[in-house]
């Protein structure tokens, strides 16, 4: 026993009462008493019961009532019940049986045979509660697992994940690709100390992350102080360029906001390219969601492009937008790795 046993005696004869609270009381556990059935249920409206041990023949409120309200209850269904009576016929015990009591006793009851069957429904009681707790325990861990699972992976990889999919690769035809930098953080992180340097990221990047959540885009992965998105994937969106530009000038501003607040010097560069992708979900051991292939190198080449402060992006991605946001053509510029491109910034609505 990991602790006393708490047990709810209901019996309208007070020496019956006097009796089993005693003889109990010696045995280790702590009783209570009613003198009827309605006290009774009060009482375990009052407190937590391990057991109950319950008079058949009451006035007012029987014994059988009791049993059925008490078994009709969710709040107290788990509590054993032990029927003592006078009454010893057969049709009583399968009433009561049925009702949901777990043993049945006649009157006058044996003591060894009653201590005896208070000891096995305690003993499925400590049994069907540990099991209850270990059944919680697993539930919040799974609970725990899932969301941490969750900050890593997108829900419907998770979900493909959980129906057997060992290797999850998907090669997207169209998705939007963002990198934003920091310009002129790694020079001035050089002179903050580490602790700064790690709040104010988490300050910028927690702000990203509810700005891509809010825009239905998909969070890839921080690299230093740059922050990669993409739009697409893992669901397709027809709207995927314009989720990304349209969230694009919130991560500027959000910048700017934090480097006033700060007083930091500080601000920052976009790219943006449309075009195919292949996503999908690398290591074993420790997940991650990632997107690969040429796309991803021009959206980047687009961020390292471009100017502090502007949204620098592709002819695909211009094209892909038709016209829903005012470009401003930048002419074909020389692109490391690519060649010549014909490229625009993004203007201010």
């Amino acid at each position: 026993m990991d602790r006393q046993s708490r047990i709810l005696v209901i019996d309208d004869n007070a020496a019956n009462r006097d009796v089993l609270e005693r003889r109990l009381t010696r045995e280790g556990h702590a009783v209570v008493t009613a003198a009827d059935g309605a006290e009774g249920l009060k009482r375990v409206g009052e407190g937590e019961f391990d057991l109950v041990l319950l008079d058949l023949i009451m006035p007012e409120i029987s014994g059988f009532e009791v049993l059925t309200r008490l078994k009709g209850d969710e709040r107290t269904a788990h509590i054993p019940v032990i029927v003592i009576s006078a009454l010893d016929e057969l049709d009583s015990v399968v009433r009561c049986i049925e009702a949901g009591a777990d043993d049945y006793l006649p009157k006058p009851f044996d003591p060894i045979l009653l201590r005896t069957r208070i000891n096995s429904s305690l003993e499925k009681k400590w049994l069907r509660d540990r099991e209850k707790k270990f059944i919680a325990d697993l539930e919040t861990e799974k609970k725990k697992s899932e969301t941490l699972l969750l900050n890593i992976l997108p829900s419907s990889i998770v979900s493909r994940m959980r129906e057997g999919e060992l290797k999850i690769a998907d090669r997207v035809q169209e998705s939007t690709i963002l990198f934003c930098d920091l310009a002129g953080f790694t020079v001035l992180s050089g002179t903050m100390p580490a602790e700064s340097v790690l709040d104010f990221l988490g300050r910028i990047f927690t702000v990203f992350d509810a700005l891509s959540a809010e825009a239905g885009v998909e969070k890839i992965k921080t690299i230093g102080d740059a922050y990669m998105a993409a739009a697409g994937i893992p669901e397709p969106q027809p709207d995927h360029a314009e989720r990304i530009v349209a969230l694009a000038p919130r991560m500027m501003r959000a910048v700017q906001d934090v480097a006033r607040e700060t007083g930091l010097a500080l601000n920052a560069r976009i790219g943006i390219h449309t075009g195919p992708i292949v996503a999908g979900v690398i290591g074993t051991h420790k997940f991650a969601y990632d997107v690969w292939g040429d796309s991803v190198n021009t959206a980047s080449r687009m961020e390292s492009h471009s100017l502090t402060g502007r949204i620098h992006l592709t002819d695909a991605t211009r094209r892909a937008l038709n016209g829903r946001f005012p470009l401003e053509p930048r002419g074909i510029i020389e692109v490391k790795g690519k060649g010549p491109m014909e490229t625009y910034f993004l203007l201010e609505e």
